[in-house]
């Protein structure tokens, strides 16, 4: 099977489940290409990238993340276009037919798709790239529409680009996947068919995650880990303020945040005004390899999620299973797809977001003790093994393609959970 992935940036850390279904494929035999509307401004990348090969694989679509130089250049682009494909680019420009997508000038870069291509799939992840996929579909580009829907693109995009900004893709094509069972609900409310989705929770290699159950040795700081990326939906803020609630009382603890974001020098600042900066560690962009061993050195894993301003929200949240899968007991909330993805009072405590009382409360129950540390690290290892492992959600993505291909909609749905 030839499969054309449609991604937002690649290579990207924040992202080694796309990273893992690419992988996947490959190991399968299938032939895998890579379209990415970027390529992400970082220096590390993870190590499957060069076993791989992976950039061989890969084709820029050229989009400036800058939404300025992305219109600027869009401009100029099409001018450029317009005498060699002017039907193309009269498409991309189709306000009508594709609504305010068409406004960011996304599609006329889009045009650059190598039309000579042929593919069985053609698979986007995130709905974002689902439009520009209906639009390659338009424009002769060969290949059943797979699209995968993740968080912040039925969360916070649709209330920028307009609850009906789907409304034809879903119409259009039938073959969409969601992360978890909260995802479906929120495309299911923006206008598609339940009976069109599958749901495929995004997996991870299992056996790279090394359970150990974690024990406190004597004189030993309790070391609580966040790995993400730094922005308002992963509520770090909340986890620095209720650690600095039990900073006065005697306990030893160092908080690592593992990631990179816009809101990192703010974070930096809060730790240091509440007095724990020397136990807040901010490592900045970690490759797999690093995380691992993040991992194996932590006790507890923290992420206290919460919804941004602008309606952007969790989807699956895949370090919960990394963490789960090495043996860390987790602290979260009752945030979107979090509590399917998680076993609560088992392998994980869930408050409600921006709740910095239950989060010091729950973080001072696990602080106090260890000794429960090594059964909820041991029922989230089991967990996520039976639901999460990625070699057999890839056999699942197979059966999906293979249902698409052969219009088989009972299969289909089989297929997802």
């Amino acid at each position: 099977m030839k499969v054309a992935f449609i991604v937002s940036t690649f290579p990207q850390l924040s992202e080694p489940w796309i990273l893992n279904q690419v992988t996947g494929l490959l190991d399968m035999g299938h032939d895998v290409r890579i379209f990415s509307r970027a390529k992400y401004p970082q220096t590390k990348v993870h190590q499957a990238v060069i076993d791989y090969d992976l950039m061989e694989r890969v084709r820029y679509f050229n989009i400036p993340i800058k939404k300025s130089a992305q219109l600027i250049g869009g401009v100029v682009l099409a001018i450029r276009s317009l005498p060699g494909s002017p039907a193309n680019i009269l498409r991309a420009l189709n306000v009508i037919r594709y609504g305010v997508p068409v406004l960011s000038l996304s599609f006329v870069y889009a045009t650059l798709f190598p039309l000579n291509d042929e593919f069985d799939i053609i698979h986007c992840h995130f709905g974002t790239n689902g439009l520009i996929g209906a639009f390659l579909k338009d424009i002769g580009v060969t290949g059943r529409l797979v699209v995968s829907f993740h968080g912040h693109d039925v969360n916070s995009y649709p209330r920028t680009a307009g609850r009906n900004v789907y409304r034809k893709l879903f119409t259009n094509f039938n073959a969409f996947t969601a992360n978890t069972k909260f995802t479906r609900d929120q495309m299911v409310n923006l206008g598609c068919d339940e009976k069109k989705i599958a749901i495929l929770p995004m997996g991870i290699r299992v056996d790279q995650f090394k359970f150990a159950e974690k024990k406190l040795s004597r004189g030993e700081p309790v070391r609580i880990l966040s790995v993400s990326r730094i922005t308002e939906k992963k509520g770090h803020e909340f986890g620095i303020r209720a650690l600095a609630r039990l900073a006065g009382d005697g306990r030893d603890f160092e908080y690592v945040i593992a990631g990179d974001g816009p809101l990192k020098a703010g974070l930096e600042q809060l730790a240091a005004e509440l007095g724990i900066a020397d136990r807040v560690r901010f490592l900045g962009e970690v490759n797999q390899e690093e995380v691992l061993q993040l991992y194996k050195d932590s006790h507890i894993f923290l992420m206290p999620s919460v919804t941004a301003a602008n309606m952007d929200r969790e989807g699956q949240a895949v370090a919960l299973q990394e963490a789960q899968a090495s043996g860390l007991p987790v602290l979260s909330t009752y945030h979107n797809g979090i509590p399917e993805g998680v076993l609560e009072g088992e392998s994980a405590f869930l408050v409600h977001e921006r709740d910095v009382d239950a989060l010091s409360e729950r973080l001072s129950f696990l602080l106090d003790h260890p000794e429960v540390w090594p059964e909820m690290g041991g029922a989230g290892r089991k967990f996520v093994a039976g639901r999460y492992d990625v070699t057999s959600l890839n056999r699942r993505l197979v059966s999906i393609y293979e249902a698409v291909l052969n219009d088989d909609a009972p299969a289909f749905r089989r297929a997802g959970l």
